[in-house]
């Protein structure tokens, strides 16, 4: 199996390069401050089609393989974890919708995500499920012409701004899966602030108080939501999460470098100082290594093989603890600054943390794997 990149995905690569180097890095710190994107900063992803990553180019989306999508938000979480996040769970939106919608659904809802003109928001936990997708408590109560939603979603990833939500209800005790549009009576929308890592995902809380959904809304059938629609969805998430910590990992290595190269200490740069060249060392194997990985899991996504869920797991699962421990490498390299606002580092080494909760815990990974692998 050959891992080299083509000439076709070098050159998207050296494009979303230089986009991320222009658009998004030097202003994520203040996304970071601000704890929220810029409604021109989603027009220039939807603009360049980075919304559509995997939807078909003749509906306004990129139209690419796995390879590149994860070339895109590894590029994208190596400028901002919380910019990746909304590629993250818009994608997962379309990639369920596209494997398990309805002709009605996927000709109304893909051509919309693709484009940008709705953004998209996976709705999956609650104050009381989250590593457990069973446990959902949120309700569907079957209508002659449709459902209604009683309860709460809580840590919703964009889910302040998002148009359309993929939620996950028990319908008389089935795990069912429903699109719910913004605006829909019964819905409100309560934002979430100050959390610790990925403060510009805009997460929110999603109270359902008599939500009335058509039936046509309904995705797959009754009872498929965790097994089939949820599964497709975080297969998408997982793996791009997992290449958005190789970007985290890349970024605190390029930080470190730059910084050990001019910093001196005890008559001597930092960069050699044996103890910083170890550090150093395994940030750069770490790194190659969770590239290999994902690109391997990329792959696996693309020649349609039965072992892609199972590689993604591994990918996910190194890729977010090599990304904690380079973000901690980082820190402790820079000293106090790297614990300052001034520095980006110590945005990584938070984003980072985060990495290991969500679309699976490190825990909930290390099971999987153990069990399947």
């Amino acid at each position: 199996m050959n891992l080299d990149l083509s000439g076709q995905q070098k050159a998207f690569q050296d494009e979303f390069r230089t986009f991320v180097n222009d658009e998004i890095r030097p202003y994520a710190d203040a996304f970071d401050t601000d704890g929220r994107i810029p409604r021109r900063l989603i027009g220039q992803l939807a603009e360049r089609r980075y919304l559509g990553g995997l939807l078909p180019e003749e509906i306004g989306g990129l139209g690419k393989d796995a390879i590149v999508y994860g070339l895109l938000h590894e590029e994208v979480g190596r400028g901002c974890s919380s910019v990746r996040s909304l590629l993250t769970v818009h994608g997962m939106v379309g990639q369920a919708i596209t494997r398990w919608g309805t002709n009605e659904q996927q000709a109304k809802w893909l051509p919309r995500l693709a484009t940008g003109n709705t953004i998209g928001a996976f709705a999956l936990s609650e104050p009381e499920a989250g590593s457990d997708p069973s446990g959902i408590t949120s309700t569907a109560t079957p209508q002659p012409d449709g459902y209604v939603v009683n309860g709460c979603k809580r840590w919703i990833t964009f889910g302040q701004i998002a148009d359309l939500f993929l939620l996950y209800v028990q319908v008389d005790g089935r795990p069912s899966a429903l699109l719910v549009e913004k605006g829909s009576p019964g819905l409100e929308i309560v934002p979430i602030h100050n959390v610790m890592g990925t403060k510009a995902s805009m997460i929110a809380e999603l109270r359902f108080t008599d939500c009335f959904v058509p039936k046509e809304n309904l995705v797959s059938k009754e009872g498929f939501g965790l097994t089939a629609v949820a599964a497709t969805a975080l297969g998408y998430g997982r793996y791009s999460v997992a290449c958005g910590c190789v970007g985290i990992g890349q970024a605190c290595l390029d930080e470190s470098r730059s910084y050990v190269g001019k910093r001196q200490q005890f008559g001597a740069y930092l960069k050699d100082h044996q103890l910083v060249q170890q550090m150093i060392t395994n940030m750069i194997t770490n790194v190659k290594a969770a590239r290999l990985l994902c690109y391997q899991a990329g792959h696996l996504m693309n020649t349609g093989s039965p072992h892609a869920m199972t590689e993604t797991f591994v990918a996910k699962y190194f890729a977010s603890t090599m990304a904690s421990q380079a973000a901690s490498d980082a820190v402790q390299l820079h000293g106090a600054i790297g614990c300052s606002h001034e520095h980006p580092t110590q945005r990584f080494y938070r984003d980072a943390k985060v990495m290991e909760i969500i679309e699976g815990s490190t825990q909930i990974q290390q099971m999987f794997i153990a069990q399947n692998c």
